[in-house]
This record gives C-alpha cells, sequence and structure tokens, in this order.
C-alpha cells in the first residue's frame, strides 16, 4: 500500500498519537496497531506513536514473556513501518542481555530500528519486572529533533530539559495508566502538566495513552493529545474510546527558547549543563548502538 510521505509540503512534520484500548492477546494488539499505522499513513502522518507497552499491554505478568514472542512482535511492528512508509514509535518490553526493559523504539519508513530509549525513572510496579535504562532520547525524524520520555517519568522534568537543551524540538511521551477507575474518570479535557511542559521548553508535545481497563480493577484515562510550544491543545481525544489524533507540527514555533537562554545563564552553571549535553549525546550513541544489535539490524543511514 502507497501512501504520501507527507501531506503537508511546507516543512512540518505531520505527527499522529494512537489512543489504543489493549487487546488480551500480543496478536490482538498487533493487530491494532497495524490498523492505526495504516489510518495514520493514509492521513499523511510522517511518524505515529503508540502507547507504553503497546505490543503487550502493560498490566501483564511480564514474568512469563518470552524473549522469542517478543522479538516476533517487534519484527512485526518493524513490517508495518516499512509497509506504510512512515516513522513508527511504539512501547514495548524488549531484552537485552540478562535485562528485560520497558521501552520505546522508533522504526523509520524502511523498517529499520533507529533508536531505543528504555524507561529510567521506574514505579515500584515496574521495578517488579523491569530493569531501569541508563540513557536519555535523543533522535531525529524528517530532520526535525525529537526525545522522549515513558509514563511517570513526566515527573522528572530533566529528562525533558536537558534533551531540549541538546536539541529537541518535539516530545514523545508514551503511558500506559494504571488508576482506580474513579482516579481514571477524573484526567479528562487535557487538565494535566503536560501543557506546562510544553511552554516551559518552548517545544511540541505528543502523548499517547492507552484508555479503558487494565485488568486488576485498573483504568487507563485515555486523554491522548498533542501540545504546541505555547501550551495550546492541537488535538485532544476523550478518556473512554480508542482514537488517532493527528497534527502539524512548525519547526520555526518550537524555538527552545527557556532551555536554550538556561545554556548561557546563570554563568556559574552554564559550564555544567554543556557537559551533561555533551554526555547526553555519548550516552545516546552507546545506546541506539545495542538496540540495532537487538534487531541484528546495520547501522542507519539517513532515515
Amino acid at each position: 500500500m502507497k501512501h504520501p510521505s507527507s501531506t503537508t509540503g511546507d516543512g512540518r512534520l505531520r505527527v499522529a498519537a494512537a489512543q489504543m484500548v489493549f487487546a488480551p492477546t500480543i496478536e490482538g494488539n498487533l493487530e491494532r496497531i497495524g490498523l492505526a499505522t495504516g489510518r495514520a499513513a493514509g492521513l499523511g502522518a510522517d511518524v505515529i506513536l503508540f502507547p507504553e507497552c503497546a505490543t503487550t499491554g502493560y498490566g501483564i505478568d511480564f514474568g512469563k514473556l518470552a524473549r522469542p514472542t517478543v522479538a516476533r512482535a517487534l519484527q512485526a511492528v518493524s513490517a508495518m513501518a516499512a509497509r506504510h512508509r512512515i516513522h513508527l514509535l511504539v512501547g514495548s518490553p524488549v531484552y537485552m542481555d540478562r535485562r528485560r526493559l520497558n521501552a520505546l523504539l522508533l522504526f523509520n519508513r524502511a523498517g529499520r530500528l533507529v533508536h531505543g530509549y528504555a524507561k529510567c525513572q521506574l514505579t515500584d510496579g515496574d521495578r517488579r519486572w523491569f530493569s531501569p535504562g541508563n540513557a536519555l532520547s535523543l533522535f531525529s525524524i524528517e530532520g526535525m529533533a525529537a526525545t522522549a520520555i515513558i509514563c511517570h517519568e513526566r515527573r522528572y522534568p530533566e529528562l525533558v530539559r536537558l534533551p531540549v537543551m541538546a536539541g529537541a524540538q518535539v516530545v514523545f511521551h508514551p503511558n500506559a495508566g494504571l488508576d482506580d477507575l474513579a482516579v481514571s474518570k477524573a484526567k479528562r479535557g487535557g487538565r494535566d502538566g503536560i501543557p506546562v511542559r510544553a511552554f516551559e521548553n518552548a517545544v511540541y508535545y505528543v502523548f499517547a495513552n492507552s484508555v479503558g481497563p487494565q485488568g486488576g480493577g485498573k483504568w487507563s484515562a485515555g486523554d491522548t493529545k498533542i501540545v504546541a510550544p505555547d501550551g495550546s491543545l492541537l488535538g485532544l481525544a476523550n478518556n473512554r474510546d480508542a482514537a488517532l489524533v493527528v497534527a502539524d507540527l512548525d519547526p520555526g514555533l518550537a524555538t527552545r527558547r527557556y532551555a536554550a537562554e538556561s545554556l548561557q545563564h546563570p554563568r556559574f552553571l552554564a559550564p555544567y549543563w554543556r557537559a551533561m549535553v555533551r554526555e547526553l549525546r555519548r550516552q545516546v550513541v552507546i545506546s541506539d548502538r545495542a538496540y540495532r544489535v537487538l534487531m541484528k539490524e546495520p547501522a542507519p543511514g539517513t532515515s
């Protein structure tokens, strides 16, 4: 199936955020990922973001999840990206050496894995199953620099600020809520800290959440959204249904102004910020090399 690479034609990046109701099986989740990917590609999206652990669902016993099962799921996602010629960001468990990681993986239009990020700030529930990552996220899609955090990590502003200092103009944030139903129902209408995070960094923010029952009486609130650098909502889903939110991002509006100014003043902090940015870049190179080995892929060319 052939789709346009983008319908904007003016240097903007068309992004899609998929709000998922998790299926009870990996096969069911892959079917839903495939349908949403095809729909986004048909709308001319350059990239689509899926929730945390979209391949498996989040409220499962990860201890019973076999390494070959995960590998087959990721190969299927890779094929979807290649078939629809779209950059695909998907949350999934991954196995790396003896560690199980809660990761976000970026497949380019050719289906090659070009970036991986593992959740480094874990919840108590995460720590039961996952090891923490040891890198931040920095990558590029169609020339627009980006970063990512996963779910609970919204509480750690440095995970966004440092990559923005390094050049990121958009934050991709996969989520899988796990709340009591009453708490979940209260999370609606975009009323959370995400617009603030976009505003304080002068960047775009793309948030893709699961929605509905998560097992064990827990729920996920939905409220998938795309936010502009001024904090305004460009698209918002409800907290009941699967949905696809699409918006065009203008790189010229993502100025990163406040993060860039922090690299200059106060002067006594500036060299330390710059040193951390250099270390961030170095660690991303090391991390992405490990992810390419994971998928047995050669080093990617220009995506």
